[in-house]
């Protein structure tokens, strides 16, 4: 019987979006050269706004200098979807993968955080029969998990946010995804109090691994690194 093939999981703890953004660039880059496996990283980011490429300037209607002041940054990235926020007590997901079927990841990825929370105790569902900008994970009519994609070479960048125990307010400062809807995150949910993102993060990586039909193993950001340092061609 052949050997059930790998996903790297990677636990990056903190770090600002920049860092997280180059990070996936260059995972993405050593995935193409078939440098590492399939790889899933997962961090929590300071807080930012990011905007994907269907973004609207209404989505983000206080203006830049008013979010600046509250210590929130705006960045724009090439991923599908609109504005969202992320901020520690939020786990987000960047799985870097092969696919050939774009739609196929992002419902997979939804049914890994509809599998993880249910073992939160948090009954969370797709909407994606209501159109693209209901992609993500909800409870009832509040969304807790967003997810944005972008491919290139067969390889994927960005993923997914789960709300675990962030302060949700800056949520009601934006529209987030384009919608109205209220965000919601397990603290909310369930009552619980935090660090909820530890937890969160093993039960969603091992359900994503399930999903993906891979063997889950743990690799030391170090480790990484080392690696990436070593294969990365040289600059003539």
């Amino acid at each position: 019987m052949a050997a059930q093939p790998e996903l790297w999981v990677v636990d990056l703890g903190r770090l600002p979006y920049a860092a997280g953004l180059a990070l996936q660039e260059r995972v993405r880059d050593a995935r193409e050269r078939d440098v590492v496996p399939d790889t899933l990283l997962l961090l929590e980011h300071d807080p930012v706004y990011t905007r994907g490429r269907r973004a609207d300037p209404a989505e983000l209607p206080l203006g830049e200098e008013w979010y600046a002041e509250r210590g929130i940054r705006i960045v724009d990235v090439d991923r599908g979807g609109r504005v969202t926020y992320h901020a520690p007590g939020q786990l987000v997901g960047y799985p870097i993968v092969r696919t050939t079927d774009v739609v196929a990841h992002v419902r997979g990825m939804e049914r890994a955080l509809i599998a993880a929370l249910a073992e939160e105790g948090v009954a969370a569902r797709s909407r994606a029969d209501e159109g693209a900008d209901f992609t993500g994970v909800w409870v009832a009519d509040r969304k807790i998990g967003s997810i944005g994609v972008h491919v290139r070479r067969g390889i994927t960048t960005h993923g997914f946010s789960l709300n675990a125990d962030m302060d949700l307010e800056p949520w009601t400062w934006i529209v987030p995804c384009g919608l109205t809807q209220p965000m919601t995150s397990v603290a909310a949910e369930t009552g619980r109090t935090g660090p909820l993102v530890p937890c969160l993060r093993r039960r969603v990586a091992h359900a994503y691994a399930t999903e993906c039909g891979r063997r889950q193993r743990l690799v030391p950001p170090a480790r990484l690194e080392r690696i990436l340092t070593a294969t990365t061609p040289a600059l003539v």
